[in-house]
């Protein structure tokens, strides 16, 4: 397993000094302040550079769907794919928007996308039904976890500076509650909602089919590749690797919603040293999300009510991120100001 290397703490205490001596009071500009540091200590710079985001949806098809978990078909994934190589998807605009590279890795849907210009990485045609089986083999794990992987090294042979992964795959709101669950110590309850707008029954029946999924695995001791194995997808473990690659490159991650965030989950199970390298975009209004960033220690930019995936909330704080810089940067000084400091 590729090392991942700690942040730079000179460079942290560096920009916290910076920061005291630009022309305003101090912590006046909030978690911009504290962004524009977390960058210098992962980009090993007192003034971090502008960022090049790089944004990578995952999609992958899941064999729970038959337990009537969602409000749409399965085929609506291939359908989504599609869309986002046509420019039609809110992914697609928000790269643009932010002239973000943007590629798609098909790790696992059902149907086949053999005729459009994506990445096929196709690991299997969806998961197993995790209620009743694992979602995958353990070797099957392995392989998307190297689908991410692969994602990332091209990414950042590309230039990217900052990586954000997105998803989509219909059903995958079920293995990412039931992740986050086992990961978190959460009950379903807690955790399970709403994913693609399930009504009140189809919800209770989603809770079960997590809590079936979670008694299932209760019994056995299970590593990061394991628990993706029995109670993940294969998206989720793509998006995984791609974190855990990242990491390894010292390369920020800006995490998305409640997908992405059991994804970074599993992928600290199988490196713990990945968590400094992870920072949160927004919290979703997906039940559950607040639960598993906190797990992680973290607290979301924006709050604008998002439940889309797609990596779309991710791409929409990332002009903070570059004001955030901008602001560290293009400050002056105390000094350089001639204005007078706090006595």
């Amino acid at each position: 397993m590729p090392r991942i290397p700690q942040p730079d703490l000179s460079a942290l205490d560096a920009a916290r000094a910076r920061q005291l001596q630009l022309t305003k009071p101090a912590g006046s500009l909030g978690k911009l302040e504290t962004i524009a540091c977390q960058l210098a200590s992962l980009q090993g710079r007192e003034i971090p550079l502008p960022l090049s985001p790089a944004i990578t949806v995952f999609a992958g098809d899941h064999g729970v769907c038959a337990e009537g978990v969602s409000a749409f078909p399965q085929a609506v994934t291939g359908a989504m794919v599609a869309n986002f190589v046509h420019g039609g998807a809110a992914i697609s605009v928000l790269a643009r928007v932010n002239q973000a590279r943007l590629e798609v890795v098909d790790a696992g849907v059902a149907s086949d996308l053999g005729g459009l210009p994506i990445i096929h990485a196709k690991v299997r045609a969806g998961s197993g039904n995790l209620r009743h089986e694992p979602a995958m083999s353990r070797e099957e794990a392995q392989q998307a976890l190297n689908v991410g992987r692969d994602a990332a090294r091209r990414a950042i042979a590309e230039g990217a500076t900052l990586l954000i992964a997105g998803d989509m795959g219909i059903g995958n709101t079920t293995p990412s509650a039931a992740l986050i669950c086992r990961l978190g110590g959460h009950a379903p309850a807690l955790v399970v909602g709403r994913g693609t707008g399930v009504d009140d029954a189809a919800l209770a029946v989603k809770c079960q089919v997590v809590s079936d999924a979670l008694a299932r695995v209760a019994a056995q001791e299970l590593d990061g590749v394991a628990l993706l194995a029995e109670l993940g997808g294969l998206e989720i473990a793509a998006m995984a690797g791609f974190y855990l690659e990242g990491a390894a490159q010292g390369i920020p991650l800006l995490l998305d919603g409640f997908i992405s965030t059991a994804a970074a989950l599993a992928a600290r199970a199988i490196n713990p040293d990945l968590t400094p390298w992870l920072l949160a975009s927004h919290c979703s209004q997906e039940t559950g999300h607040q639960l598993a960033l906190a797990t992680l220690g973290l607290t979301p930019l924006i709050d604008l009510g998002f439940r889309l995936g797609e990596g779309s909330g991710a791409a929409a704080a990332i002009p903070l991120l570059q004001q955030a810089i901008a602001l560290h940067a293009g400050m002056a000084t105390f000094a350089e100001a001639g204005v007078a400091g706090k006595a």
